[in-house]
């Protein structure tokens, strides 16, 4: 928790923003796989952070037909130009406009003509007035029906956002225009320019920001309490000064990827007003956006800021930007600034629980699983003077610890001490670290294998090392539903679920044959031997551990699979 020195960090008088702050985790839109790009229906841009391509559109639009009249359907077909050959594309979003007024609403509504490659979304005031892709497979062409309005324009242009590949799409590619029958038709815009959304231009900042005025003309959050973002590049900064009409925020702090802060009725993440300044290459792009629930942020598709500029130094993020107080109506995702709300600012990654994940979910099950099962395999393979399971055990065991402490301390450091908000997950991390303390330190001090005491320790051995990974499982539930996380939430549970149960469903595999199959197998052997004096001991041993590999190689892979899936969800936080 920031905690802000109220008395002089804040203007007297009435101001517009309650002062509760609290650190958290936001993720940047980054693309829309699955084609629910609804947030980019005003300007039909791609959230991919880039820019559209300068070079001329391979794709077209044709329509069945130049004219209509209300209730009218036409066939449109978005489709590769014949002479740019084997081209395709992933995605799309393809809208119809009054021609006279391209940047307002899309126009009519469409239906399918390809349900397996595309889908229907709401844009504007009409459900299936536009149409996306479903999946990012290649596509050359795709056709929907439009069906004209009851009150329709008197010229209608259809146009098309056409995403290649993530960094190369094009915006905005204009189409036909149809005329109304009976009206004057408008002349379309030249085909070859293609139109784009009005944007506010960044500009870069021509000096660093400072605490100066902080508490008297301005407001200003700092953590550390007082620091000075212009001489301490560790400052984490936000300021917001009432104007007439506007707010002027400036936000700086050090962040390999972005800085963002939200407004929310509430002390927790979801259904919040969220501002990223988000570093793409050598620049910063500055955006609104809005939380919903515990989904990721979905950045805006009216634009509400203006006098935007930035700066990048030293790992230094800083931003500013201009918001009306009051903003029209229908922008329903925006919050009105004369009002009261708790204060989020976030930076950074969220990438701590990638290290508990690999110890608790892979290290430490499989470095178990040497030791139970793989005890009495090549009895003369020795590594270092020690046998070969032992080694493999010891190894895994430290790395374990390691990525332990590594995954216990950021936290701490991101957070610069307790996270009091986190419910009982730190204290079971607490408990977890301890326990993983004490495991080595009994193994140092185990006695000898022929030790009448040795018992003692198995058991000790055992029942501390399976307490700490019942815990570090809980613990590691807990923690993707923190807040500051924002996981995709019953998705992510589920296959993190998947991931404990297939670790448990091996082990039984293996305890089964170890009971069962392997004890039976030797009391056959024993009675084959003596009724017939062979000797099949060796090659039944041999299968065993041939079963025995197969096995911890099949789990192995499924467990990288599962953990594969929860790291890439994390990464993308």
């Amino acid at each position: 928790m920031i905690r802000i020195q109220n008395q002089n960090e804040l203007m007297p008088g009435p101001h517009p923003l309650l002062v509760v702050v609290a650190v958290c985790l936001i993720k940047t839109a980054s693309g829309f796989a699955n084609g629910k790009v609804s947030p980019a229906c005003g300007d039909m841009t791609p959230q991919h952070g880039h820019d559209s391509s300068s070079k001329p559109a391979p794709y077209n639009i044709t329509l069945d037909k130049p004219t209509f009249s209300p209730g009218d359907h036409i066939t449109v077909t978005l489709r590769v130009v014949p002479t740019y050959g084997s081209i395709s594309f992933k995605g799309f979003l393809i809208e119809a406009r009054d021609a006279g007024n391209p940047d307002g609403l899309a126009v009519g509504s469409f239906s399918l003509l390809n349900p397996s490659e595309s889908q229907l979304l709401h844009c504007g005031h009409t459900q299936g007035s536009a149409v996306s892709h479903t999946s990012k497979s290649k596509k050359t062409e795709i056709q929907a029906v439009w069906e004209a309005p009851k009150n329709p324009p008197s010229d209608v242009q259809f146009m098309a956002t056409v995403v290649q590949k993530y960094k190369v799409y094009w915006v905005q590619i204009p189409g036909p225009v149809v005329s109304l029958n009976g009206a004057t038709g408008v002349p379309p815009p030249n085909p070859t320019t293609t139109t784009t959304a009005v944007t506010t231009t960044l500009s870069a900042l021509t000096r660093p920001f400072s605490s100066e005025g902080c508490g008297r003309s301005k407001s200003c959050l700092r953590d550390p309490v007082g620091c000075d973002p212009g001489r301490d590049p560790l400052c984490f900064f936000l300021s917001f000064t009432p104007e007439e009409r506007t707010v002027l925020f400036e936000l700086s702090g050090p962040a390999d990827g972005y800085l963002s802060f939200a407004l929310s009725l509430d002390k927790w993440m979801g259904n919040d007003d969220v501002y990223l300044c988000v570093r793409d290459g050598d620049s910063v792009d500055i955006n609104a956006a809005y939380v919903s629930g515990r989904a990721h942020p979905e950045l805006a598709s009216e634009n509400v800021l203006s006098d935007t500029a930035w700066q990048l130094a030293d790992g230094v993020i800083q931003c500013r930007f201009r918001r009306d107080i009051l903003l029209p109506r229908q922008i329903e995702s925006r919050f009105s600034l004369d009002q009261s709300y708790f204060l989020f600012i976030a930076h950074g990654r969220a990438e701590d629980g990638v290290f508990m994940l690999v110890a608790w979910m892979t290290t430490v099950t499989t470095g178990v699983i040497i030791a139970r099962y793989f005890k009495h395999d090549c009895p003369e393979t020795r590594l270092f003077g020690r046998r070969l399971w032992f080694q493999v055990h010891r190894a895994l065991m430290t790395l374990t610890v390691l990525l332990t402490c590594v995954g216990f301390s950021l936290p701490f450091i991101y957070r610069g001490g307790w996270s009091r908000h986190a419910g009982s997950h730190p204290y079971l991390g607490c408990t977890v670290m301890a326990l993983s303390f004490i495991q080595p330190i009994m193994a140092l001090l185990r006695p000898a294998t022929d030790s009448s005491r040795r018992y003692i320790f198995n058991w000790m051995h055992l029942g501390t090392g399976t307490i700490a990974r019942v815990l570090a499982v809980v613990a590691i539930f807990l923690g993707i539903q923190q807040q500051a996380l924002l996981l995709p939430g019953p998705w992510s549970t589920g296959v993190l679920a998947g991931c404990v149960v297939w670790g448990v469903l091996v082990d039984l595999l293996l305890e089964f044959h170890s009971k069962v199959v392997i004890v039976t197998g030797r009391t056959l052997a024993e009675d084959e031997e003596k009724i017939l004096g062979t000797h099949s001991d060796s090659e039944r041993q041999r299968k065993v551990s041939r079963f025995k590999k197969i096995v911890l190689a099949v789990f192995l892979v499924g467990n990288v699979g599962f953990l594969s899936v929860l790291l890439n969800t994390i990464r993308n936080v």
